[in-house]
């Protein structure tokens, strides 16, 4: 897959970062949403690619959709075909009120190497390259922080662990309180929180907890690019769950991803903030135009770019 995809891809969450932060703070989820899918749509139509959407977003609350097997691109027969995951918008809570670490994501992988996950939750563990290898998600919270502990070289007590703030973590939070180490709550946007913790300037060591499936594979293929680690096991909340998630592909729903299996070969990910967050700054807008800040990520040379840019509205009719 060709390098400069990579680039072309910023485009797209940069899109859709600029349309739903023009909405920030009003409070309408679906709104903002809306905004970010349809500016993503549209600059789709640019990019030169055969794609198909394998993670699409927003199925499970009837929110405005780029549909899982929408083809998208401009489908010339010499573009390449590509599986991509996104999510225009990830943490429309976050952007409704104007909270902090909204993202709009997208990874991008050669045919069949991105995970086909439902809509349904998905129990993950992330860490940051310096404890590649020491988590185990068939181990419970307290073993795998001391084997986090260790492999970095500090104290239990030294970690911070991020976590979504749900009712069904009372038990998790618990049980990591006892280990003594600390922890960071967040009310969404659990993307962020996995490539957090590839980053030693946010402070965060491990994602722990129960999320949505769909943004495991866009956190997992981002993570690969930086050299982390990450494992997933669904975590379906009923028999049709279940049966849809194998009809997608999982016979055994009750198996433990690792990072490469939800994210093969060579994968691009790119991230543009919507509000400013631990790494990336969000939508600022000016007369006339708007700066952006964004990532973009290679797992082949894990090339980290980060990338300012200033639009003019005048000369981009269609981001205005």
């Amino acid at each position: 897959m060709d390098r400069n995809i990579g680039l072309e891809a910023v485009r797209l969450t940069e899109a859709a970062a600029m349309a739903s932060a023009r909405v920030m703070g009003r409070g309408d989820e679906k709104l903002a949403d809306q905004a970010a899918v349809d500016a993503m749509r549209k600059a789709f139509n640019d990019l030169h690619i055969r794609g198909t959407i394998v993670i699409g977003e927003g199925e499970r609350d009837e929110a405005p959709m780029l549909f899982i097997g929408e083809k998208v691109g401009r489908g010339g027969a010499e573009d390449p075909e590509v599986d991509i995951a996104l999510d225009p918008l990830e943490g429309t809570t976050i952007t409704a009120i104007g909270g902090p670490n909204a993202l709009s994501v997208i990874a991008m992988a050669e045919k069949g190497n991105l995970l086909n996950a439902p809509d349904t939750y998905m129990d993950k563990i992330a860490v940051g390259p310096s404890a590649k290898g020491a988590i185990d998600l068939n181990k419970g919270p307290s073993q795998n922080l001391r084997a986090i502990a260790d492999r970095k070289g500090v104290y239990v007590d030294d970690l911070t662990v991020i976590i979504l703030n749900r009712p069904r973590h009372e038990k998790l939070i618990a049980e990591v309180r006892g280990t003594g180490a600390r922890i960071k709550l967040i009310g969404d946007g659990d993307v962020s929180a996995a490539i957090a913790t590839c980053f030693p300037e946010t402070g965060v060591d491990v994602l722990m907890g129960i999320g949505g499936a769909p943004e495991g594979v866009i956190a997992a293929a981002a993570v690969r690019c930086m050299g982390g680690d990450m494992q997933g096991r669904l975590a379906p909340r009923n028999e049709k769950e279940i049966e849809r998630a194998q009809k997608m592909g999982i016979k055994d729903v009750k198996k433990v991803f690792e990072v490469e299996e939800m994210a093969q070969g060579h994968v691009i990910f790119a991230a543009t903030g919507v509000t400013s967050g631990d790494f990336l700054r969000g939508v600022r807008f000016f007369k006339g135009g708007a700066d952006t800040h964004s990532v973009v990520m290679r797992s082949k040379s894990r090339t980290i770019r980060y990338i300012q840019s200033r639009h003019t509205f005048e000369h981009k009719p269609n981001f205005a």
